[in-house]
């Protein structure tokens, strides 16, 4: 029985999603188990954790030779990220941005964005420059593992709230260490294997209406690797609980490219191929993104509703103005 790509795509899609979310869940506990503080789980390994459908992607698609949805797929989830699932959440309720985001995040995410552009000049993100972003993100975990130290209390009780739950279990038995490693194994198996499946069903929806492999990338399977932070963050917002998470979406958007990208570009032979328009169209408007929220998030350090609805408003120009492009 032959199922139809669009069916191949979202079971993809869920497996890929189920596999990110054993390897959050059982990475966290890990953690917790070594004694790490809850707020460097919060700020590193969530950021990362919520990231992993994005490398499973990334590393299948540039594989398989199609370079230009993994760089889509980056570029278009970055956007998802800021403009439509921020920006929702403070168009329903007015969002007050964190410091730690106004001092480290933001300036770091329109660095990043600049530095990237920088590198794919020559039309190819090579190992090197992979290489080069790798050692960026270690750095940049560096920084914010040191900057966490900074933090209020009330910041760090809110990072205890939501990711030191477990520290209250003072004796893990070699059972349940064991079955947690079993559980991140099979994560990175299942996202492996949901990658696969989307990425080939995605090419063959290309192929079949007639669009570049980059825009499948910017368009369904950025908005689709991003449903899990969107549907946290909706959550948190109407819980008026989301300081946490509205941190793990710049956080993420930063890893995307830093870790994401520079592990893709390691993997993948001859690294990642760059085509003109995204080059020349998309990564210019990720940067003036990225710039844009500089004046907003520093207006009195907070998202009012009608920015956040701006926000919403202009992701769906960009939907539309990627239409136009087909």
């Amino acid at each position: 029985m032959e199922f139809h790509p669009a069916v191949i795509f979202v079971a993809g899609l869920v497996i890929i999603i189920l596999g990110a979310e054993m390897i959050l869940r059982s990475a966290a506990r890990i953690a917790v188990m070594l004694h790490i503080k809850p707020i460097i789980i919060g700020l590193t390994i969530v950021s990362i954790g919520t990231s992993t459908p994005e490398l499973a992607v990334g590393i299948t698609a540039g594989l398989s030779g199609q370079g230009e949805m993994a760089i889509g797929n980056i570029i278009g989830t970055n956007l998802v990220n800021i403009l439509f699932i921020l920006g929702l959440s403070a168009a329903i309720r007015a969002l007050p941005i964190q410091q730690q985001s106004l001092k480290l995040d933001l300036p770091v995410v329109v660095f990043c964005s600049v530095f990237l552009l920088f590198l794919s000049m020559d039309g190819v993100i090579s190992r090197l420059d992979g290489g080069i972003l790798f050692l960026m993100a270690i750095v940049y975990t560096l920084v914010l593992i040191r900057m966490s130290h900074k933090e209020s209390i009330a910041v760090q009780h809110e990072f205890v709230q939501e990711f030191g739950a477990e520290k209250t279990i003072t004796t893990w038995t070699a059972a349940t260490k064991t079955w947690n490693l079993i559980v991140l194994c099979a994560g990175m198996a299942l996202s492996v294997l949901g990658a696969d499946l989307l990425v080939d069903s995605a090419v063959t929806i290309a192929e079949h209406f007639g669009v570049s492999n980059a825009i499948i990338g910017l368009t369904i399977v950025a908005i689709g690797t991003s449903s899990p932070e969107l549907f946290t963050t909706i959550l948190s917002t109407i819980k008026n609980d989301r300081d946490v998470a509205i941190g793990n979406l710049i956080g993420s958007s930063i890893y995307n490219i830093l870790f994401i990208l520079g592990v893709t570009a390691l993997v993948v032979p001859g690294g990642i191929t760059i085509g003109h328009d995204l080059l020349w169209i998309d990564f210019p408007l990720m940067i003036a993104v990225a710039l844009l929220c500089i004046p907003i998030f520093r207006s009195k350090s907070m998202v009012s509703r009608k920015e956040g609805a701006f926000f919403v408003l202009l992701y769906f120009a960009y939907m539309a103005f990627l239409l136009s492009r087909v």
